[in-house]
């Protein structure tokens, strides 16, 4: 299989948050969904329980994986995810995130990068996550973001893409109200997975979830039977790296 990745950008311009200082990104989120009755966590630990079921469904074990969580911020989802894998290591472009996330999360290594390459050597990881994170790169830099989360992949890794859904008018109404967002192209699924696919990846799919504001274990049943219906507040894509 041959694949041809964009050209890498020489050098573009550092995000926002590399250069200055890294705000309350818990309390913007929960102003922003107060209309939901819901806060912030309920959805970290939400996407925390399907990302661990979703690897194991493609038969993985994350005990024997090695993961890098792309533009991991303050780590949120670390203690919910990083007891479940053999390591966690997160990568983030804002030095006062990735301090506030190590002072959170002594088992989880942090590292910083600059100009859109990746901390980690070619192949290094099992998989690979990034958690509404795309969103706030350029549409023109999608691809080469991409490319490089292809490049630390081992082969058969598995990369797992969290966003937000523009199909859902709640969605783009929480965005709206959130000053963190300023920045935001949401990504429809169909675009998400394309992208995926170009690059390289293959057995690309999307699952959505949040279709309800509650957590009960019989809602979460429910939601599960759901994923496959293109209305929950958020979803995931998710590709394989072939062999």
């Amino acid at each position: 299989m041959s694949i041809t990745h964009a050209p890498r950008a020489a050098q573009p311009p550092e995000p926002r948050w590399a250069e200055q200082p890294y705000p309350d990104y818990v309390a913007q989120v929960n102003r922003s969904i107060a209309f939901a009755g819901v806060e912030q966590s309920f959805f970290t630990r939400g996407k925390a329980r399907r990302m661990l079921d979703l690897l194991r469904r493609r038969g993985e074990d994350p005990a024997r994986m090695r993961l890098l969580d792309i533009g991991c911020g303050v780590g949120l989802i670390h203690p919910f995810i990083a007891p479940a894998f053999g390591e966690t290591i997160g990568a983030d472009i804002a030095p006062d995130a990735l301090e506030a996330a190590r002072r959170a999360n002594t088992n989880v290594r942090y590292r910083g990068y600059s100009n859109g390459r990746l901390p980690a050597d070619d192949g290094a990881f099992d998989a690979a996550s990034t958690i509404c994170v795309l969103h706030h790169v350029p549409p023109a830099q999608w691809p080469t973001f991409v490319a490089d989360a292809w490049r630390v992949l081992r082969p058969g890794g598995l990369f797992m893409v969290f966003e937000h859904n523009p199909w859902n008018p709640l969605t783009r109404l929480a965005v709206a109200r959130c000053p963190f967002d300023y920045d935001a192209v949401l990504l429809s699924p169909r675009r998400l997975a394309r992208l995926l696919r170009e690059g390289g990846f293959e057995h690309v799919a999307c699952e959505f979830m949040f279709f309800t504001p509650f957590a009960h274990p019989a809602i979460a049943r429910i939601e599960e039977r759901l994923r496959g219906c293109p209305a929950g507040a958020q979803y995931v894509a998710v590709g394989r790296k072939p062999l």
